[in-house]
């Protein structure tokens, strides 16, 4: 039978997997994805009546609840250095007229994210993956938009698409969360 211990860090890693493939996914879905795509602009899909944002929103919201896992199976650390190999790897493929605000809105959102769920953690999952969650989905929007576009425009869409992805994870993370206590997996 697989140790608590086995069993958390090979979950790290499968967590740690699926953040990084976010990334490609995330810039593949802004250039070839969505239900509108205008030319020299981003897809779009709808995320609430009448409110559109660029395609990548469903995998940035999910890649900021995926840090929240790295950090709770394999630590800060870990967590850090994924997040600094996130950054280049989605430097190196983010469209080029994307790579800076790809990266610097990853780097940045992922550490606010990282901010406030180190603190939030011991008071409960997911409260802590839930805030740190909005806390980076903010600034991801923000940065993102303003390095690619230079325009806000797209903001509310941006956000409340992210929201989605987060809030999509909370039966995922509470049921998580049973498990560990009933195996007895202890966060990092």
């Amino acid at each position: 039978m697989m140790t608590a211990e086995i069993r958390r860090r090979g979950e790290g890693f499968v967590f740690l997997l699926l953040f990084a493939l976010t990334i490609p996914v995330a810039n593949w879905l802004i250039g070839h994805a969505g239900t509108v795509c205008p030319p020299r602009g981003p897809c779009l899909v709808p995320v609430a009546p009448g409110l559109m944002a660029p395609s990548g929103v469903l995998m940035a919201g999910i890649a900021l609840v995926l840090r929240d896992l790295v950090q709770r199976r394999l630590g800060v650390t870990a967590s850090s250095l994924a997040i600094l190999a996130g950054a280049a790897l989605s430097a190196l493929l983010a469209p080029p007229a994307l790579v800076i605000a790809s990266a610097v809105a990853f780097l940045l959102s992922e550490f606010a994210d990282l901010a406030v769920y180190t603190p939030l953690a011991r008071r409960g999952l997911v409260l802590a993956v839930v805030a740190s969650g909005m806390a980076g989905l903010v600034v991801d929007s923000i940065v993102f938009l303003w390095l690619a576009f230079g325009s806000l425009d797209f903001l509310p869409g941006q956000i409340v698409g992210k929201a989605w992805m987060v809030l999509a994870s909370i039966p995922f993370v509470a049921w998580l969360r049973r498990r560990d206590v009933r195996l007895g997996i202890l966060p990092v």
